[in-house]
């Protein structure tokens, strides 16, 4: 008999997830069942006198939880809030956090009340791309901390709380713990939208956060090369997977238009996040362009879409900003 007719013995097809045969390394994963020992231990007699097999090892992964068994996940509650988004990416250096706070400010352009929130906690940047770098907040009762607030958004990150060149050593538990205290002991006053940076990647902290935070949706930005479309694919299924809707995705970086002579240089590739957002049936947001300006502007902490608002680049914020909107409604 093979593995699997072997395996199939013991339990139905529908729970088997995997058989896989590691150079005689034999792991078995079966889905949506309580540990069964018993069964489990016949199994792995079975399978192992089989030729070739040097170990077996049965897991049992329950990937989906019978309706109305799943635990109960409290939710953060954020007062005065209406809707929640986050801007992530499944690697950093894409631009995640200039796009969220660009987008933050062309959505206060097309009339939302935002709130822009830093939880990109071991490399927060909004205090030096809105110019509160270096203050601390304000609390007026001891209780609630004063949010900042510049070019019309309010805003808040654990960056204002130390210095910048203080590296935040800490464990998954500590770090949401901080930044839950941020997000509900804020007095945001009444927001339309807020726009959460989240920390690149798909680790422990994006996981709770996505638990945790009552989110309406996730825009995903990537550059066009394949090497950050591969971590953007994850990023969106990783939330899929949590059951966080996708808002779309954005192609940072996208080209480059030569001021001299009008030349298109398509540097990271050519429409890449678009392709990958047809093929996972999701909302291409749009695109933005590689310039210096977005850059200088970030860095001085007057945005390109505060410091040129008849910009093309603005212009591409704020049709994003337009679609996620519409995407909200």
């Amino acid at each position: 008999m093979t593995e699997e007719e072997i395996v199939k013995k013991y339990f139905a097809p529908e729970h088997i997830d995997s058989i896989k045969n590691f150079n005689g390394r034999l792991i078995v994963t079966l889905k949506n069942i309580p540990e069964q020992a018993a069964a489990a231990e016949q199994l792995k007699a079975e399978l192992s006198v089989l030729d070739g097999i040097k170990k077996v090892s049965i897991v049992f992964s329950q990937t989906s939880q019978p309706a109305g068994m799943a635990p109960e996940i409290e939710k953060w509650r954020i007062n005065g809030v209406k809707k929640i988004i986050g801007v992530a990416s499944g690697k950093g250096g894409v631009g995640k956090s200039t796009t969220a706070v660009n987008l933050g400010l062309a959505l206060a352009n097309l009339g939302q009340k935002v709130a822009l929130f830093d939880a990109d906690i071991y490399g927060p940047s909004l205090p030096t791309m809105l110019g509160f770098e270096n203050t601390p907040p304000i609390s007026y009762d001891g209780k609630m901390f004063e949010p900042f607030q510049n070019f019309g958004v309010k805003a808040m990150s654990i960056g204002s709380l130390i210095d910048r060149n203080t590296p935040l050593i800490w464990r998954g538990a500590k770090a949401c713990g901080a930044i839950e205290q941020l997000l509900t002991e804020t007095n945001w006053g009444e927001i339309d939208v807020m726009v959460i940076d989240m920390p690149p990647g798909t680790g422990d902290i994006q996981i709770t956060l996505s638990q945790r935070i009552d989110f309406d949706g996730i825009v995903i930005v990537s550059t066009p090369q394949d090497i950050a479309l591969i971590d953007a694919i994850k990023g969106v299924n990783m939330f899929k997977k949590i059951g966080v809707k996708i808002l779309g995705i954005v192609e940072n970086m996208s080209y480059y238009i030569c001021e001299k002579c009008g030349h298109r240089a398509d540097i990271f590739g050519h429409e890449g996040a678009r392709q990958t957002a047809e093929k996972l049936g999701e909302t291409f947001l749009g695109e933005i362009p590689l310039h210096i300006k977005i850059r200088e502007n970030a860095d001085n902490g007057t945005p390109i879409v505060m410091a040129e608002p008849d910009s093309p680049h603005t212009k591409a914020y704020e049709e994003i900003a337009a679609k996620i909107i519409d995407e909200l409604k």
